[in-house]
Formats: structure tokens, sequence, C-alpha cells
């Protein structure tokens, strides 16, 4: 039976309070195919829904489903607030926290107080960690063991802390005060006699990260390794908590995201379909460069007389902007690359700014002559062609400068170098490069005229 009909099947058992036909048939489809039944339900669909499932049924498509719709609050508050309040609690914390950071303050302690207090506890804690740090992704909902336990007692407490668990692949081997010392996969839990010591086959060179890290560096550590999860501590090396592949790869999808907002100028995670709201954000970098545009302007109303004399110059302006805008924004997106793939060192950024200089010169050089040639051909007067060969040449240089630069600069003042949008560059290279143009130009106009 193809998916559709299934959907359709689905919502005939619920309108019709078929409750054992409709969990039989719902339970059976994975839960990311339970995300989307619940997406394509109505409102009074969804009701009935909350009525035929309970709490920890909805927490398993809930989780499946947060990473899907951005938007929970509508559907939090059309559940019965305690059953809402449940759901959460069967949820791992992570999740939980993901979802109620979307929420509003006092709406996030009216769940967290209809809450067992051990739940809520675990929450608030997570709650407290600055956003974007490795504290505000990490779950603490892991399995520790002690180094001088034998393999069959540490098998014993996987088995019976497995349910509640976010992953079991690996088993973290920790002192009386909880510092990290150790860690074992379950592979080798399994392969081993049961009556070797964890201390004898732990692995003890340990990859792990502070609470405090920056998730963008949890994320380039956990690639670097390949690790499915790693384990996070506090100032103390006490293990605290530990960071899924899973969670990771939303990292990894909202900082591409946000390097792509920042490249193009807007949210692309806009889900507003309202043309006021969507104008309202798009509005503010569009006056900016609308500014700038008309700094543009003034310059070239400058150089009228220049014009006037040499009309032939006016027709060359927009190939010179637009091929150095291109360019900058080229050198743009692979510095924001860089800049995140990177560390935080003058030799690493010297580098790649060295490389910019010497790839706009190689460009340049090469679309230079090209332009040479055409323009000669063309116009049939290689003085002109000369002047747009050399303006070419050193409006891709300058912008390849500029679009590797203002990333590092940004960086360094504390400020998100994606924000460095592709439109700013491309106009700020359009006033460089009309300035290099018309100055350039200048010096050949007894030969243009």
């Amino acid at each position: 039976m193809e998916f559709e009909e299934q959907i359709e099947q689905l919502k005939g058992y619920l309108n019709a309070q078929e409750i054992t036909l409709f969990r039989e048939n719902f339970l059976d489809l994975h839960v990311y195919e339970q995300s989307q039944f619940y997406l394509s339900l109505s409102d009074n669909e969804r009701l009935n829904l909350y009525n035929f499932l309970s709490p920890k049924e909805m927490a398993d498509m809930f989780e499946v489903l947060e990473e899907e719709e951005e938007s929970v609050e509508k559907y939090l508050e059309e559940m019965n607030p305690q059953y809402a309040a449940d759901m959460l609690s069967e949820m791992y914390r992570d999740n939980a926290v993901d979802m109620l950071n979307q929420l509003e303050p006092a709406t996030i302690k009216k769940y967290l107080n209809l809450m067992p207090s051990e739940d809520s506890d675990g929450i608030k804690k997570l709650l407290n960690y600055e956003d974007d740090t490795a504290g505000s992704i990490m779950t603490t909902e892991y399995i520790s063991i002690f180094a001088n336990q034998t393999i069959k007692s540490a098998m014993a407490i996987l088995k019976k802390k497995a349910p509640e668990a976010e992953t079991i692949y690996y088993v973290y081997v920790v002192e009386l005060n909880r510092k990290l010392v150790g860690v074992i996969s379950l592979r080798d839990l399994i392969v081993h006699e049961d009556d070797e010591m964890i201390s004898d086959i732990m692995g003890d060179r340990l990859v792990y990260v502070n609470v405090n890290d920056d998730q963008r560096d949890v994320a380039r550590t956990m690639q670097d390794y390949d690790f499915l999860a790693i384990p996070v501590v506090d100032n103390e090396e006490r293990l605290i908590g530990i960071i899924t592949i899973d969670d990771i790869i939303d990292v990894i999808n909202d900082e591409a995201a946000s390097d792509y907002s920042g490249l193009a100028g807007v949210d692309v995670d806009e889900k507003s379909e309202n043309p006021f709201v969507v104008a309202s954000k798009r509005l503010p970098w569009l006056i900016i460069l609308l500014f700038l545009g008309i700094g543009t302007s003034t310059l070239i109303s400058n150089y009228e007389e220049m014009i006037s004399e040499a009309s032939i110059l006016a027709v060359f302006i927009s190939l010179i902007t637009g091929t150095a805008g291109n360019a900058g924004t080229q050198s743009l997106a692979v510095a924001v690359r860089k800049l995140a793939d990177s560390d935080d060192n003058k030799r690493s950024f010297r580098k790649l700014i060295l490389s910019e200089i010497a790839s706009g010169l190689i460009t340049g050089v090469v679309t230079g002559v090209t332009i040479f040639l055409a323009v000669g051909l063309w116009q049939q007067n290689y003085i002109l062609g000369l002047v747009i060969g050399i303006a070419m040449l050193a409006a891709i240089t300058i912008a390849n400068l500029a679009g590797s630069f203002i990333p590092i600069l940004m960086e360094r003042i504390g400020f998100d170098p994606a924000v460095a949008s592709g439109p700013f560059i491309t106009t700020l290279t359009d006033l460089t490069s009309v300035l290099i143009y018309f100055n350039i130009a200048a010096l050949f106009m007894n030969y243009l005229v």
C-alpha cells in the first residue's frame, strides 16, 4: 500500500473512532512517517489523535517532528497541558530543551511545574546553558561505569539503563567524583570475556569537549574523529553529558543555513508567507545597500565630464563592476567556508588572504587579457582595450582581497563573518571598481577622445 493510501486509511480510522485499528496501523509506521501523517491532519483530527496515543507514543513521534517543523507552540497549546508536559518528560532531554526554547518563559515554567521533579530539574540545568554551546545541545541521558568493574557487571548496568539512554554505542568510564577517565565501545563489551576488568580494555586516550565550547567547534571535532557521540565535561573534567551525531547534524544544517542567509542577505529559514512580514525583514539590508548604491552613482556623476568627452567609457562600467562583484562574492564564499573549517590563528588568516590575492591576480590577468583583445577587436581601439583590461585586473584583485579580508575582520571584532553578505560585497566592489576604472581611464584620455 502506498504511503498516501495509508494516510487516508488512518484518517478514516481516526475519524470513525476506530481506536484499535488506528493504533495497530499507526504504530507500525516509522516515526518519520508518523510525523508526516501528523502534519497532514486538520485541527480537529489532531485533537482526536491525542486521545488515541499515550504521551510516550507522542514523544517518540514529536522528536522527529521537531526536526521537521520549528513552530511547535501551536501543537503544544492545543494539547491538554498535563498531556503536553508528560510528553515532554518522555522525550530525550536535549530534544525537550530544543522544543521548550521556542516557547515564552512563562509557558516553559508552566510545563516544568507539571513535570516530575527529576525530569524538570534535569531540563532546567540544560536550559541554563548559553545558546550555541556544547551545553545547550548535550543530553544527560548516557551510560557510565567504573574502571574497577568486570565486563559482566558493566553489561548488567548497560541492559538496565539502555532504554533511557540516548545512545549505547559508547559507555563512559568515570571515577567516584564523576571525572572522565576512559571510554569503551559496545563492541568491546560484547567481544571480551565476562570476567575481564573494564580498566584493562577501556580506551584512556580521551577526546572530549568542554561544556562552554562553541557548537561549531564540537561539530568540527566530531567530524574529524567520525564519532557517533562525544563526552561533555565541566572545568574539572567531570562528565556531565554527551552530544550525539543527530544533534551535530542539526548544528551543521543550522550553521549552513546561517552562512547562506548571510551570503544572500536574507533569512533562508523564513517560514512566513505574509508579504509584509517578509518585506520588513529584508528591507534593512536593502536600505543599506540602496545608500551604498547611491554612493556609487554619486561617484560616477563626478566623472560626467570625462564620460561626455569619451562616451564609450560608459558602455563598460557595468561589465567591470559586475565581474568584480562576482569575483568578490566567490572569494567571500571561500573565505567564510575556510574560516568555519580552520583554527583561529594568524598564519591561517595570512595564508587565506595571500591565496585569494594570488588567485585574484591570476584570474584578473586572464580576464584582463581576454577583454583587452575583445574590446580592441570590437572597437578597433586597443588603447581602450588596455584601459578596460587593466581596470579589470585591478578591480578583480581588489574584490578578491575584500571578499577574503572583510570576513576575517568581522570575525576578529566578534561578528559572524557570513554577515559580510554577497550583496554587500558586490556593492562595495562597485564603488572600488568605478574609482579604479575612471582613474585609469584618466591616464589615457588623450588616446580615447
